[in-house]
């Protein structure tokens, strides 16, 4: 048993990032060295002084959606529908979450200026099952919100910057965070030095930043999140393996995307899917030698997996080195590099 108070620490609010770094690959780095257990602090557009030619960087292109619903009950009173991921080719039942619940139960509608969100069910994990009346992008642009994490309490100026620059399949309810540190100029610092850049597609929904509730970790659920791997994708991480170059996961998300893409003969294995792989300490990485990675919440999987990666006893050693020299943590914070 692996209690969940060994992932906890403190962290004083001040250093939990309001707004984005500008410009984006400005935020600092704190490169983390598996072998020697040494921690270095540098700046995020410095990241190619640490990769080698020939390496690869797995990015997430997939894209937040206006999934934050706000609208006024058919029997009076507010309501805020938060879609998760669809669940009809159509688009128009989806599972999501709801508040107040008490009030969002069943048989409940939500109107929006012209578009109606029925609850038609209940999710297995606490949610609703919800059915829109319509639905197009652009609808849901107009009539949603870009939902940000509850610990971001100031309004965006700017809904891009919860946007990576990769950001082109629409899927998403949270950014993947450790992508939104990279800029067009640093692409191309990159691109100079031979670092090759690959994409994946991972929608980022309920199982990325659901907490764990369970005493021991090893009795969490993931809830299942949609992802796609291409076979250029593949390609690519097969010749830089072969090629004795290194995979370098940027976030937790392509971490999960390609664990779960390796077939028992350790080859990538392209296409659609769904995936609920949840990494914890013990897990045997076979396609990621680094991980690109913001700073995590307490308690969370996303801190249990990099744990899994580079190890606990370093990983919160690395957290506690973070707040003393006042890094900026969460969606909007610092990156770490751990090679």
């Amino acid at each position: 048993m692996t209690r969940i108070e060994l992932f906890d620490y403190y962290l004083p609010p001040e250093l939990i990032a309001q707004s984005p770094v500008e410009p984006r690959d400005h935020s600092r780095l704190m490169v983390l060295k598996r072998k020697e257990e040494k921690i270095i602090h540098d700046h995020f557009y410095n990241l190619p002084n640490y990769l080698k030619k020939g390496d690869l960087i797995a990015v997430n292109n997939t894209q937040v959606i206006s999934a934050r619903l706000k609208g006024r009950l058919s029997t009076g009173g507010k309501g805020e529908v938060l879609l998760l991921r669809p669940l009809s080719e159509d688009r128009l039942l989806w599972e999501a979450l709801v508040r107040p619940g008490r009030k969002l139960r069943p048989g409940a509608i939500l109107e929006l200026d012209g578009l109606r969100v029925e609850i038609v069910g209940r999710a297995d994990f606490g949610g609703r099952l919800v059915r829109l009346s319509e639905f197009r992008w652009e609808l849901l642009d107009q009539k949603g919100e870009i939902p940000l994490p509850p610990y971001i309490k100031r309004p965006l100026s700017d809904s891009s910057r919860y946007q990576t620059i990769f950001a082109r399949e629409k899927g998403a309810v949270a950014a993947p965070t450790a992508n939104l540190h990279f800029t067009a100029e640093l692409l191309a610092a990159l691109k100079e030095k031979g670092i090759e850049k690959a994409e994946i597609t991972l929608h980022a929904g309920l199982g990325t930043f659901r907490p764990v509730r369970a005493q021991n970790i090893e009795e969490h659920r993931m809830h299942q999140e949609e992802f796609h791997i291409t076979e250029a994708c593949c390609r690519q991480i097969e010749e830089t393996k072969r090629r004795g170059n290194k995979v370098i996961a940027a976030g937790t998300t392509v971490v999960r995307t390609l664990e779960e893409s390796v077939t028992s003969d350790g080859q990538i294995k392209p296409g659609w899917g769904m995936t609920d792989l949840y990494i914890c300490p013990g897990f045997k990485f076979q396609v990621c030698d680094a991980i690109i990675t913001n700073f995590h919440l307490p308690k969370s999987t996303l801190l249990i997996l990099v744990s899994a990666f580079a190890g606990r006893e370093f990983i919160m050693r690395a957290y506690e080195t973070a707040i003393r020299e006042k890094y900026r943590f969460f969606s909007f914070g610092d990156a770490m590099l751990i090679l």
